[in-house]
């Protein structure tokens, strides 16, 4: 698939616009997730507490005795110690378990084989089988990757679910994840729920007590055709110009500027590497000029024990301070340590409630949600579901995804709303891709920005397996736009430009079932001009349907193009009418080529079966490639001319015809038979 689009309504800009291509502008981001609730998911009645079956249903407790775990027990086997290593604990590193050891070092080989080109894969893939094969479970799940991916293995979907199947069974989080997407996709929500349930679950754990966590959105590389160059120029990290200037006003002693490069430090973001010894260290500066949220997030960080030593006593005291500054989503940390009994003599729920309360009151999302858990769990309180839920709502609509991890269990279990598994495994799935392994994105990023190409695109492809649309997206784009430079590996070395047509085809595939509107333009595209795939006007026509469905433009453009020509669709000129001005309410930009396609649409009702219509169902066959047709032919002096009076001429025959209308709407009726006059 070629990185610029050349749509069905090429045909129509070649004859009538001569050497102008114009290609409509297309939305590249998915639909967001927007949760609509209708009276028919509220459980009327009494509300029924034990679900349909209880073993099946995540039932992690944001209140009961387990500790918050870290991200290295929360995702096993992950790639953080390559891409993201913890300088300031490389004595741990020494401790590390054999089995682990030989397990990164197969990783670390693979990521030099995709970066130098491919020609030590093989020996890499053998060195990874071999691994497997000795029950290592992370090596089971990178070679299940490995064959889904066809990468120095037969790409075989059997084969690789059965590596992911074990890997899941013995704990690899990111094999669950991946089966989990599988029984998505064949709408088997009867085991993906149950899979991405345990998953969001973990994903909750890893999340702020106090406060939402930062939304750390995978960066879309591309917006359609093009690089995006504004979002990747706020994610170099470092070296962005923005942060250099944050960076200077911190050291010159700003509290504010202090707190937020804590927070880039802290959660990774726009680029930064995390690095949490250097986030502490600005924290603590802040603290000591009075920034309030930097006291919170010590709270956070103490509570956690991230690059520090766990000590609720000391988490206690910071949230109290920031509390004290009118910081009030504080109140639901000093909530939290009273309702665990941490940094207090005992569990007091009465004082916990208080605190939640405070922070509802002043239009803290994590208060709602944190009364919702009271009330869901009858923690102190009378037990009151329906309550539970009303809290939960609106802590979703917020953006509180704690919220939407309750109401996806509500929607699993049966309690307090209709039992709904499609629901749930949407809602689960929303909330499990926001888990540690989502860290793969900004390893991907990082590496895009420093140019090596093939890392990222390694990285995109395995998190795409996972079932991040963003990812999916990225590493479609990535093997149109860079072609052999993408590193692509085949099952015998670089992918031959028929593979990269086909991985490419599958990525955006599964990117335009999620809604990438701009994939499921390329899928269309795909179909209609046989490009990776089987020329097939039907599937192209659903394609572009499914585009149309999200309101896009361009696929309304060339929906009335296949219905003015009958390529996929019924001919049907009213219905080709229809979508263009469809096109033109949605997108004003499209204002010159849906002119061009009705001023054919009016050639062809006016001058059927005449030389200007076979002229235009001619072209297309005759200059299958425009920019190369333009190039050659339109640009040169004597046609260009002699196409000019054409247009000239079915300009006048038009603007003729019109006038001829018009005048005869405009000309006054006959006047009235006179009874009176005697012949």
């Amino acid at each position: 698939m070629p990185s610029r689009r050349k749509p069905p309504l090429a045909a129509h800009l070649i004859i009538l616009a001569l050497c102008s291509l114009l290609l409509l502008s297309t939305t590249v981001t998915s639909r967001p997730f927007v949760l609509v609730l209708s009276q028919d998911d509220l459980k009327d009645g009494p509300v029924d507490d034990s679900p349909d079956d209880p073993s099946s249903v995540a039932d992690w407790d944001e209140f009961g005795e387990s500790d918050a775990r870290s991200d290295e027990e929360l995702d096993p086997g992950s790639w953080r110690p390559i891409f993201e290593p913890d300088e300031s604990n490389s004595d741990a590193e020494s401790l590390i378990d054999p089995q682990l050891e030989e397990y990164y070092a197969a990783v670390r080989k693979l990521v030099d084989a995709v970066s130098e080109g491919g020609g030590s894969m093989e020996d890499v893939a053998s060195e990874i089988e071999s691994i497997a094969a000795s029950g290592n479970p992370h090596a089971q799940s990178l070679l299940g990757f490995l064959h889904n991916s066809g990468m120095a293995r037969e790409r075989n979907g059997a084969k690789a679910f059965m590596y992911h199947h074990f890997a899941a069974d013995s704990g690899n989080t990111q094999s669950k994840l991946a089966r989990a997407y599988t029984y998505s996709r064949q709408e088997l929500y009867e085991k993906a729920v149950v899979l991405y349930a345990e998953l969001a679950e973990a994903a909750v754990n890893s999340f702020m007590i106090s406060k939402d966590s930062p939304v750390i959105e995978p960066v879309r590389i591309h917006n359609g055709a093009e690089e995006n160059k504004d979002a990747l120029r706020k994610s170099r990290g470092e070296d962005d110009e923005d942060f250099l200037i944050l960076e200077y006003q911190a050291q010159k002693g700003n509290a504010i500027a202090m707190y937020k490069m804590g927070i880039f430090y802290y959660f990774g973001l726009r680029g930064v590497r995390r690095d949490h010894a250097k986030a502490l260290s600005w924290f603590s500066k802040a603290v000591d000029k009075g920034e309030p949220r930097s006291m919170e997030i010590l709270g956070e960080i103490y509570t956690r024990g991230a690059g520090v030593k766990r000590n609720y006593t000391k988490a206690l005291e910071w949230l109290t301070l920031a509390s004290k500054q009118q910081l009030y989503s504080a109140y639901n940390g000093m909530g939290y340590l009273y309702v665990k009994g941490y940094g207090v003599e005992q569990k007091n729920y009465t004082k916990a409630k208080e605190y939640f309360e405070k922070a509802v009151e002043n239009d803290e999302a994590g208060g709602h949600y944190n009364l919702g858990v009271m009330y869901f769990k009858g923690i102190g309180v009378k037990k009151d579901v329906k309550r539970a839920c009303k809290y939960f709502i609106v802590a979703a609509n917020a953006g509180q995804p704690k919220a939407f991890y309750q109401l996806a269990k509500m929607f699993h279990t049966g309690i307090g709303l209709n039992k709904n598994l499609p629901m749930a495994t949407s809602l689960y799935k929303l909330v499990a891709e926001r888990g540690p392994w989502s860290s793969l994105s900004r390893w991907a990023l990082e590496s895009y920005l420093k140019g090596e190409i093939g890392k990222a695109f390694l990285l995109y492809s395995r998190m795409a397996e996972l079932g991040y649309e963003v990812a999916q997206s990225n590493a479609a784009w990535i093997l149109d736009k860079y072609g052999e430079s993408s590193m692509c590996m085949g099952e015998l070395g670089l992918c031959t430009d028929s593979e990269r047509h086909q991985r490419a085809h599958s990525l955006w595939w599964q990117a335009s079932e999620q809604g990438n509107e701009h994939a499921a333009l390329l899928i269309g595209d795909a179909y209609y001009y046989g490009r990776g795939t089987e020329r097939d006007y039907d599937r192209a026509a659903d394609a572009y349907m499914h585009a149309k469905s999200q309101s896009n433009a361009q696929a309304m453009f060339n929906l009335g193009y296949m219905h003015e020509h009958g390529e996929g669709l019924p001919l049907d000129l009213h219905l080709a009418k229809r979508y263009y001005d469809q096109a033109l309410e949605i997108d004003p930009a499209a204002k010159l080529p849906v002119m061009l396609a009705l001023a054919s649409l009016w050639v062809r009702r006016n001058y059927a079966d005449t030389f200007l219509v076979d002229v235009i169902d001619s072209l297309p066959s005759l200059y299958p490639k425009a920019d190369e047709w333009i190039k050659n032919v339109v640009l040169e002096e004597g046609n260009a001319t002699i196409l000019t009076l054409f247009v000239c001429l079915l300009t006048v025959l038009y603007l003729r015809e019109r006038q001829r209308r018009q005048a005869a709407v405009a000309a006054p009726p006959p006047p009235p038979p006179n009874d009176n006059i005697v012949n």
